[in-house]
């Protein structure tokens, strides 16, 4: 009897034994199931946020302008896309398209933009808006440029001495600003006068303003931030400081993470009617002038490019 008991004692132990294992193994199974099924979900739940979100590189001028404080949230709000948006002076903002670190850019440099396209790294630029540069300086205007063309201008300021603020970023300002003064026959670099920021349009009309000297800026930063800078606008109207922006999807075959459906909805977007209205209208009520001019659908040759 007392044999009996103990194997059966054996038998119930192996049992339960052989269930613990049972158990383990089951859980194991669908604890490991789970664990996959979460990793899915996640991954798909991140790839699809990194589909619905969009880095737009620019030019500091439509940061600083309060132009995009409008535009991106109407776009948000219309394609449920996030843009992250990076200020950057226009080279730097087509050096992170080449590097395929943006997926759309808004950039007002034609010529460096014309190579860009060349060289492959674009698949569409389409014309959006322009306004213009202006030649900005203490009201006293030490060189006497008032009234003169650009060009002119830069060389009056270069005889008298007086301090030039540029940029020196390779933005579409200071490519603007290089073209002048090689139209003006000088060459700035390394005069005691000519001082480069490295900066944004912002910083540097603060500098100049310190400084009490000149700068070229875009219009609409300037109108923007003029209160409190003790800066007037000197020299305006010369064709040649039209300053004109297009905006530019990227080649995906360049850069592989770049978001091509994102970046297309973007730039329709920018030429579509009701933001070309938007365009048209802001800085009206502030300035009682536009700070840019609608162009999409425009013909190139109509703004002389």
């Amino acid at each position: 009897m007392v044999v009996l008991a103990k194997v059966k004692q054996n038998v119930i132990s192996i049992q339960k034994n052989k269930g613990a294992r049972m158990f383990t193994k089951q859980t194991l199974s669908r604890i490991t199931t789970l664990v996959a099924t979460l990793a899915i979900l996640i991954w798909g739940t991140a790839a699809l946020a990194a589909s619905k979100s969009i880095i737009l590189a620019t030019t500091t001028s439509t940061q600083d302008s309060g132009l995009l404080d409008v535009l991106v949230p109407m776009f948000e709000k219309e394609s449920g896309y996030q843009v992250k948006t990076i200020s950057v002076g226009s080279g730097q903002a087509m050096k992170m398209g080449e590097k395929g670190e943006a997926d759309v850019l808004l950039v007002h440099s034609p010529d460096a933009e014309k190579k860009f396209m060349a060289d492959g790294f674009g698949v569409s630029r389409r014309l959006v808006m322009h306004n213009d540069f202006v030649i900005v300086g203490p009201a006293s205007d030490p060189a006497k440029i008032k009234g003169t063309k650009a060009a002119d201008a830069l060389k009056r300021i270069a005889q008298a001495g007086i301090i030039f603020v540029s940029r020196g970023d390779n933005s579409g300002t200071h490519a603007k600003e290089k073209g002048l003064w090689k139209a003006a026959a000088i060459n700035p670099e390394g005069q005691k006068w000519y001082q480069q920021t490295g900066l944004g349009m912002g910083e540097t009309l603060n500098v100049a303003a310190e400084k009490k000297g000149y700068t070229i800026t875009d219009r609409a930063t300037y109108l923007a931030l003029k209160k409190g800078l003790g800066l007037e606008v000197i020299v305006e109207g010369d064709s040649k400081l039209l300053n004109i922006y297009h905006v530019i999807e990227l080649n995906p075959a360049k850069g592989p993470k770049v978001n091509v459906q994102g970046g297309k909805f973007f730039a329709d977007f920018m030429v579509a009617g009701k933001t070309q209205e938007v365009i048209g209208r802001f800085g009206v009520s502030k300035y009682s002038a536009p700070l840019f001019f609608p162009d999409a659908g425009k013909k190139p040759e109509s703004l002389g490019l």
